[in-house]
């Protein structure tokens, strides 16, 4: 499985050719510059919520890629209105299979609207199963004891997990949820965008040591093999 980190909360998952792009945030990111979101092609986009730094570049990839929205019933619906019509819309707790695997949707702790300032449904995670591997995108989130109830649907293999504290869990909080999941693999994101969210990276490493997980501080634009 190859990840591509395009910064902030954006990933590529390339499952055996099928393209999950995760919270795409490219453009307006500084950061993320030396990416061309024009050449990004996807055949599915998965949004946690609907905060403008999660779904900034969704219409350009949509459009480029004739892929479909995976995402919570209101933000789907959102999309359609703007003509993106091919969506799955799904709520908490639900599950279904695509060509891919499975999306089981979850909760998370942090709050949801649109850019335009329309009512965005509750923020989400997503428990991904494909093949024989098994992976949490945790979305923007809190520390939650819901976290507990992950694993015991199957092994995580790893996670992503936000760790630039502030709007989201924090380094300690990521590595009790790392914990709390039971997974040994945590790849960090929502860090270093903005003045709010700058953490102390070899502080993170040390948190994540000193609990015997392996944690990956991705840089834009690298592709990582798990």
């Amino acid at each position: 499985m190859n990840i591509t980190y395009y910064g902030h909360s954006c990933f590529e998952v390339d499952l055996d050719g099928i393209k999950l792009i995760f919270d795409p945030f490219i453009t307006p990111n500084p950061h993320a510059s030396g990416i061309d979101v024009s050449a990004i092609r996807a055949d599915y986009i998965l949004l946690s919520h609907g905060h403008e730094d999660h779904l900034a570049d969704v219409e350009t990839i949509f459009k480029n890629s004739n892929c479909s929205i995976i995402s919570t019933f209101e933000i789907v619906s959102w999309f359609q209105s703007k003509g993106l019509e091919n969506g799955h819309p799904m709520n908490h707790g639900g599950k279904w299979s695509f060509d891919f695997g499975d999306v089981k949707m979850v909760s998370a702790i942090h709050s949801s609207s649109m850019p335009d300032g329309s009512y965005g449904g509750n923020p989400a995670g997503f428990v991904i199963t494909a093949g024989n591997t098994r992976f949490y995108y945790a979305g923007d989130t809190a520390l939650t004891y819901d976290m507990k109830l992950i694993p015991e649907n199957g092994k995580i293999d790893f996670a992503f997990l936000p760790v630039g504290d502030n709007f989201t869990m924090g380094i300690e909080d990521a590595a009790k949820a790392a914990s709390f999941i039971e997974a040994n693999k945590v790849v960090a994101m929502h860090f270093d965008t903005f003045p709010y969210i700058e953490i102390d990276k070899n502080q993170a490493r040390e948190v994540f040591e000193e609990n015997q997980i392996e944690l990956i501080l991705p840089e834009i634009g690298e592709t990582i093999e798990i």
